[in-house]
């Protein structure tokens, strides 16, 4: 069985996760699955590949290694709907973005087999996002936290329209202090970079950015949502697109590296 996540350890307060990267549906739940949940069409494609630089730069990175059809790191274990009125996929997906059923009628995942995914594979991605939290704000006196994460640039089922192409979410100026948003608003206000941008538009956060962020004890989060049409093909087989990837590049690492660059003056006594 392949392990639940992949994770490398850094030395700066900054802490990257990629829980909608994972490609791997074991056979114990493919055999539950229709077909079309081979296509594996809603992951968060190539996003380790885009964020080359996190290790040199220094950061810790953690990135799921089972699909989000198997469970649905970001959301909550209790399976509550992250934007109460709005359509959403849940904890154990029962269909794609497109609405396409992922199981056959009749025969969803039962309480036990989500119990099952759950002590899997939602349990230990937590634990050790927790942990390097706490590590980090212990060693550094902060932590921030960049939940990475894209999609499709038209997904009816969510939004109207294409999305902006790079949607900033922070709970609302929840999850983090304003001061930081401010200061990512600042590089992208300075950047030449052709990119549309929103903050807390249409994706505010999930789950591991709204329960980590708490910048009461200095601990901060914010979510990048990223139009995929910036870096990748949006059609199967979702090929890379290393030509497009070299221009949004720069600017991630401009705003990874103001995050680093906040944090590094912003740190303070451990509560």
């Amino acid at each position: 069985m392949s392990q639940a996540f992949h994770f490398h350890t850094g030395h700066i307060p900054l802490l990257i996760s990629m829980p909608h990267v994972g490609t791997v549906i074991a056979p114990e739940v493919s055999a539950q699955l229709l077909p079309v949940a081979q296509e594996k069409a809603d992951t968060d494609w190539h996003l380790p590949l885009l964020y080359n630089m996190a290790q040199e730069l220094g950061a810790s990175v953690i990135h799921a290694d089972y699909s989000r059809y198997v469970i649905d790191l970001n959301r909550s274990s209790d399976d509550s709907n992250l934007y109460p009125g709005q359509d959403t996929t849940g904890l154990c997906p029962l269909d794609t973005f497109a609405k396409q059923p992922l199981y056959p009628a009749g025969q969803t995942p039962d309480a036990a087999e989500v119990q099952r995914r759950i002590t899997q594979y939602w349990q230990p991605y937590h634990q050790q996002l927790q942990s390097e939290l706490e590590r980090l704000r212990a060693l550094h006196g902060v932590a921030v936290l960049w939940d990475a994460h894209s999609i499709a640039s038209h997904v009816p089922r969510f939004f109207q329209g294409q999305l902006p192409d790079l949607n900033f979410g922070t709970a609302d100026q929840k999850s983090c202090d304003i001061s930081m948003q401010q200061a990512l608003s600042a590089t992208l206000r300075a950047s030449k970079a052709p990119y549309s941008h929103v903050f807390n538009g249409r994706f505010k956060g999930g789950y591991i950015t709204r329960n980590y962020g708490q910048p009461e004890r200095n601990i901060h989060a914010v979510q990048l949502e990223m139009s995929q049409c910036i870096y990748m093909d949006e059609a199967a087989p979702y090929g890379y697109r290393p030509d497009l990837a070299a221009q949004v590049q720069p600017l991630l690492r401009e705003l990874l590296a103001t995050c680093i660059t906040w944090a590094q003056q912003h740190k303070g006594a451990v509560v």
